[in-house]
């Protein structure tokens, strides 16, 4: 539309200009010629206003009339008139003696400079114009200056269709050359803009892409993965459809870091990656679930050929090695373990805990083994299960993510169990609120590392990526062992008692008491506990920071009844004060 809009307005300027140019033309040579008259033909006698010799009117008529049939092509007839107004000699003798007084000869007459009119060809003129009627005329009024004062008007009449057509020729002319431009400006700016886009929106998918992409070696990350296991688990949640996925770890690994440094490491993780991206082609994923840990899936369909795929990802790695310096050249050897839904577990966590439990058995058995869950034909295996094997695994998901995340948790259900305790609540719940209290950050592992790492404040757009945590981590847990107490736990401990946290902005005792409790010990947990930006805060500090938060973001009675506790209680977990404490959860050596 700007390139139309440019054209037209282009169009019109031009056009606008060269009328004028024309016309202007058109009078500067009718100027000449009138001066040209004068000073050869007409005597000062003649623009006295005096009454003339009729034969002085003829001749001067006959010498106009010689102008208008040979000297200048165009000119259809030339008037004379006296200051008021008529007409002292014309190359038409019926005219002379008329009064025209009026319009542009008026104007010419008072100013004493050239008037101009664009008119048609009338009906009282269409006898002594050789026009038809209707035909375009141009009428210019050219004063004769004596002594200061317009002593007559010369009236020049010019057919004025050859201008007209020159003019439409020429605006034709613009029009086409302008439309000709802003079509092809047209097709440029739609080709840059659509290139443009194209590349503004490759990199948006680039970028986003790249959230969901281990930076070394090109895979999904663990969030990623952890969340199309679940995506493809609800898809398949009603059906006995089966679907597989298999956790591998490199032998080793620490040992090869320690001996020779980070970039051996790198070195084994890039070739484990080239291998499994080998061996593992889609539809089954592929992903980076931990520092040393791949994790592969294998949708309804595919399932079945995941177990032989990952022997030949074992395979191909017995044939490769590392050497570094004058080292001997160092295998490359992964332990595995695969396992199914629905047979080992129908949730996200469950299957990760199958698997990580099964791995802690491929890797004590020597390593460079792969290992398939098992599960006796009666089922015992299943109902032996308890709440804190899955804990197991989700906590263990959340430590290969971010190792504070993890002390942060095992503190937070610390003081959330301390905190339960001081308020008399069943031993029931108090088993329910420690598993909250272990697994309410498990949604950040679903958070980019560039930004739950980040040794510094969050922007506002990097703090509402964070903020969804809390609905991630009810995805998650949705299928553990008390489940509607730890949700409630997960999702709303970032809600606050004066209703201003998120996600939902509960106020008072809408938000449930696990939550409540949790939010206790969080802050607590987080003040105490040192950050890449900031030093933990001394107990002291924090049980004063906590007070000051009552009735605000916390609720009064908890607050009052944690801060009396860990100032009186000989049984008070403090942070970092080196008096043993008691696991928070022991897994089971054995799942199967």
């Amino acid at each position: 539309m700007l390139a139309v809009v440019t054209a037209a307005a282009l169009a019109w300027l031009v056009s606008d200009h060269v009328t004028k140019a024309a016309i202007d033309s058109s009078v500067s040579s009718d100027r000449s010629l009138v001066r040209e008259f004068v000073a050869s033909t007409l005597r000062p006698s003649d623009l006295t206003g005096e009454p003339l010799d009729p034969a002085r009117v003829a001749e001067v008529g006959r010498d106009l009339a010689t102008l208008v049939d040979h000297d200048s092509p165009g000119i259809l007839q030339i008037k004379v008139h006296a200051a008021d107004g008529h007409v002292l000699f014309s190359d038409n003798p019926s005219s002379v003696g008329d009064s025209e007084i009026g319009g542009e000869l008026q104007e010419a007459l008072d100013d004493g400079l050239p008037a101009i009119g664009l008119e048609q060809v009338g009906e009282g003129d269409s006898g002594t114009l050789p026009l038809p009627l209707g035909a375009p005329i141009l009428e210019a009024y050219l004063p004769v200056i004596l002594d200061g004062r317009t002593a007559a008007v010369f009236e020049v009449y010019r057919d004025a269709a050859p201008i007209l057509a020159h003019i439409d020729a020429t605006r034709r002319d613009v029009i086409l050359v302008t439309i000709s431009a802003a079509a092809v400006l047209v097709v440029l700016l739609y080709l840059i803009f659509r290139a443009a886009q194209a590349r503004l929106t490759r990199q948006t998918a680039e970028l986003v892409e790249s959230t969901r992409r281990d930076a070394m070696t090109g895979l999904y990350n663990h969030g990623s993965m952890v969340g199309a296991l679940a995506a493809m688990l609800d898809g398949v949640r009603d059906s006995d459809a089966s679907l597989a996925i298999a956790l591998l770890d490199i032998d080793n690994f620490r040992l090869l870091n320690d001996t020779h440094g980070h970039a051996a490491g790198d070195a084994a993780l890039l070739q484990v990656a080239a291998a499994m991206t080998t061996e593992l082609a889609p539809p089954l994923l592929v992903g980076r679930f931990g520092p040393d840990e791949f994790l592969a899936v294998a949708p309804v369909g595919a399932a079945s050929h995941l177990e032989a795929a990952v022997e030949r990802v074992r395979d191909r790695l017995s044939g490769l090695s590392l050497q570094f310096g004058a080292s001997e050249r160092l295998p490359v050897s992964v332990s595995a373990a695969v396992c199914y839904a629905p047979l080992h577990g129908r949730a996200a966590a469950e299957l990760l805990s199958v698997a990580a439990a099964t791995l802690n058995e491929a890797k004590a058995s020597g390593g460079n083994a792969v290992r398939v869950a098992e599960r006796g034909a009666d089922e015992v295996a299943a109902a032996q299960r308890t709440s804190f094997d899955v804990l197991a695994g989700l906590v263990i998901a959340v430590d290969t993510k971010d190792r504070y995340t993890k002390r942060h948790s095992e503190d937070v259900a610390r003081y959330a169990v301390f905190l339960a305790g001081r308020m008399g609540l069943e031993s029931d719940v108090r088993r329910a609120i420690q598993a909250a209290g272990l697994l309410h950050d498990v949604g950040k592992i679903g958070i980019p590392d560039v930004i739950l790492r980040k040794p510094g404040p969050l922007t506002a757009e990097e703090y509402d990526i964070v903020k969804q945590h809390v609905a991630l981590g009810d995805v998650i847990v949705r299928d553990v062992p008390d489940g509607e107490t730890v949700r409630a736990g997960v999702r709303h401990h970032h809600e606050r008692w004066d209703g201003t946290g998120y996600l939902h902005g509960l106020a008072g005792e809408d938000i449930p008491l696990v939550a409540r409790i949790l939010a206790v010990a969080d802050a607590f947990s987080a003040m105490t506990s040192s950050r890449p930006y900031r030093k933990a805060l001394s107990v002291a500090e924090a049980l004063r920071r906590l007070e000051d938060a009552a009735g605000t973001q916390l609720e009064t009675g908890l607050v009052s009844a944690f801060v009396a506790g860990i100032e009186t209680a000989a049984d008070a977990p403090l942070p970092g004060d080196g008096r043993a404490t008691r696991r928070i959860w022991t897994p089971e050596a054995r799942i199967a």
